[in-house]
């Protein structure tokens, strides 16, 4: 086998393909939270907090004595950022709770498909069971 094909089957597997397309639509759903945060909520917060805008708080150092430019430590930048992440890791979070619960609820599904009730001892045993395994009942 070439080079390339070896390469084009391993790049067109489905979970390659599906990694790609969930990384494109991470980056596209960073930009909407980031908007979010500091066009819709970082604003009213400002106004509760006298009027303060995160984003330029800054904290402006320079060595006294010098000619060189302050240096600027921008925690507000810092703290959008955080608030970001939090909005993002809670998203993510329930998001995952409810896939797992979706894959939990068919396994369990699946499973009770593979089972019945001994009319005996009412216990579980696989459908296609010809004595229980429990209480030695023929069914």
């Amino acid at each position: 086998m070439s080079f390339w094909q070896e390469f084009k089957k391993f790049a067109l597997r489905g979970n390659m393909v599906d990694m790609a397309i969930g990384i494109i639509i991470g980056g596209a759903f960073n930009k909407v939270v980031s908007s979010l945060v500091s066009d819709v909520i970082m604003p009213p917060l400002g106004l509760f907090i006298d009027g303060i805008d995160c984003s330029r708080l800054a904290f402006h150092m320079h060595i006294p004595g010098t000619s060189t430019e302050p240096v600027a430590l921008k925690y507000g930048v810092f703290i959008n950022n955080m608030i970001d992440f939090l909005i993002i890791a809670g998203v993510i979070f329930f998001m995952i709770k409810g896939i797992n619960r979706l894959h939990w609820t068919n396994v369990g599904e699946t499973e009770s498909l593979k089972t019945r009730e001994c009319p005996e001892c009412r216990m579980a045993i696989p459908v296609g069971a010809k004595k229980c395994g429990y209480c030695c009942s023929t069914l």
